[in-house]
């Protein structure tokens, strides 16, 4: 009998948690303002009902008070419930617009990891053309910036372990970034209903040491043959280069700016001037709306003589522009040299995509 309270309080022992696990700098960043959120949710909902009680009893029908000369109104109460309120809105809004600033200014020395969305996977892949389905690696310590787009419904990516959450939409792409602070295994989760199997539109998140990320993010992967031994993925760069010839997009978009289209040297992060006058700046969404939709907007002097590639996918696309990204960077003047030397094509110096035909 002695031993029934024990078994009693375990048998109703609660392990349910109340939040995920903090795992990013935005975790730690967003949980107070959460929980003040709750508690001052909590606060008043206990203040209303408790007044709410209080003068239900109080002046319930029957009941002996003095209800001659009401007051009609309270100055400082009125005061009061209008001053407290409107203060504690004013910081929680500037608490939160805060937060949310932070969320969208993505640091430039982040590592950059695309991600594409499809029914019902996430496909997802590294600069140096390390790819995972469902599975993203990342270190601890560092900014990583997630550029997203779906292949074709509207999807989320939501990390909770991370409190990152952000749409992935057809046709646009859209950025978020994270700081992982703990090693470990966290969920992913597709945060928007996107078809019959969306439930199942899950996967993992591993943080690693930086050491580890490394080791892993250079591991060689990819077989070759039956008996052949791991070899080195193409980075993503190098993928693009292959879609770029096979295309023969220098055709018209070589290192030089030709009669039936300009050179896309250099390009990325500079303004544009197009043939209605307007200004447009070289950045992700402008080059792929270039390249599956050329006649939108042309460039000024070129007439719209490319074709659309609306037959290339989200993945193809994001290589394409990472291949014409590089163009003239200071990062790879070795690569490019070697690739000049090695076949005399488009080289990497002269990365620029564009297709048969004109402009971008």
């Amino acid at each position: 009998m002695g031993n029934l309270p024990q078994i009693f309080a375990q048998g109703f022992r609660w392990d349910i948690p109340i939040h995920p696990e903090q795992a990013s700098e935005f975790a730690a960043e967003i949980d107070p303002l959460y929980f003040v959120l709750w508690g001052l949710t909590i606060l008043f909902t206990l203040i209303v009902a408790t007044m709410i009680v209080f003068f239900g009893i109080r002046y319930r029908k029957g009941s002996k008070v003095d209800r001659s000369n009401p007051p009609s109104h309270n100055g400082f109460l009125e005061a009061a419930w209008s001053i407290i309120p409107l203060f504690l809105a004013l910081i929680i809004f500037v608490w939160g617009a805060r937060l949310y600033s932070d969320a969208y200014k993505v640091p430039d020395n982040a590592i950059p990891i695309y991600v594409v969305g499809k029914q019902w996977m996430w496909n997802i892949q590294h600069q140096n053309g390390r790819r995972e389905n469902n599975e993203l690696h990342v270190p601890t310590g560092r900014a990583v910036k997630l550029t997203m787009i779906s292949q074709d419904v509207i999807h989320s990516f939501f990390i909770p372990a991370f409190r990152m959450k952000r749409d992935v939409l057809p046709g646009t792409y859209n950025n978020a970034w994270f700081k992982a602070t703990k090693p470990g295994k966290y969920h992913i989760f597709c945060a928007e209903y996107c078809g019959t199997q969306h439930s199942n539109m899950i996967g993992s998140v591993y943080v690693m040491e930086p050491d580890d990320y490394q080791k892993w993010l250079d591991m060689p992967y990819e077989k070759s043959g039956k008996e052949a031994q791991p070899t080195r993925a193409m980075t993503l760069v190098e993928q693009g280069k292959e879609i770029w010839e096979t295309n023969q997009c220098g055709n018209c978009h070589g290192g030089e700016s030709k009669r039936r289209g300009p050179s896309l040297v250099g390009i990325y992060g500079k303004p544009r001037q197009m043939a209605d006058g307007t200004v447009r700046v070289a950045d992700d969404a402008y080059l792929r709306e270039a390249i599956i939709n050329p006649n939108k907007n042309i460039t000024a002097g070129y007439a719209p003589l490319m074709p659309e590639y609306s037959q290339l996918k989200e993945d193809q696309i994001l290589k394409l522009i990472a291949y014409i990204r590089s163009s003239g960077s200071p990062d790879i003047p070795a690569a490019a040299e070697k690739n000049q030397k090695g076949n005399g094509k488009v080289t990497a110096s002269a990365n620029a995509v564009g297709m048969r035909g004109n402009k971008q």
